[in-house]
């Protein structure tokens, strides 16, 4: 039986594993560039438009007729790739290239402005994330971090902040120490 049956020839297939692994690059590359908000919360334009993406990077991938087996490896590949990508993040240096490290966006009741600005984060966002977190006063806030995840995290006055909390967060300095 050969793979030409099924719509893959060796030509394809190696297209196919060369192009999911030039968009995973591309993906975190972009990622990268836009910052971690661009994927952390979703509105459903953004989901549209995730939705758009995916059809696209889709079909250039498989080609112009997409066959069960070419959808196969694809996936497989794309799985592998994320697997792989997941162990080497155990190293300092590539965890550096494929996650943004955590920003500080509030640091006691100021609102870093180069910090969003770097982050590519709004002060709308940040407001409406004070209001989630049950925030009724600036005095209230110890930080506001944008997380690796693209999350935004608020930690309230009270206690101190432990350091190891705030270790590897850029502007981390700049956040007020008496809780």
């Amino acid at each position: 039986m050969e793979w030409t049956e099924f719509g893959l020839d060796g030509y394809d297939a190696v297209r196919i594993i060369i192009s999911c692994v030039v968009f995973y690059v591309g993906i975190i590359v972009l990622v990268r560039v836009f910052g971690q908000r661009a994927l952390a919360s979703l509105s459903s334009f953004d989901l549209a438009a995730i939705i758009a993406l995916g059809a696209i990077i889709g079909r250039s991938i498989l080609g112009n007729t997409p066959t069960l087996v070419s959808g196969v490896l694809a996936l497989a590949t794309m799985l592998v790739l994320q697997a792989l990508t997941g162990r080497l993040r155990r190293f300092g240096r590539i965890e550096g290239i494929v996650n943004s490290p955590a920003i500080v966006l509030m640091a006691g009741d100021e609102l870093l402005l180069d910090n969003l600005a770097r982050a590519h984060v709004d002060r709308a966002e940040v407001i409406s994330k004070l209001r989630m977190s049950g925030i009724r006063q600036y005095r209230e806030v110890a930080c506001v971090i944008l997380e690796p995840t693209g999350q935004i995290s608020v930690t309230k006055r009270g206690l101190p902040l432990d350091e190891e909390l705030l270790r590897g967060v850029i502007g981390a300095d700049r956040i007020p120490r008496e809780g």
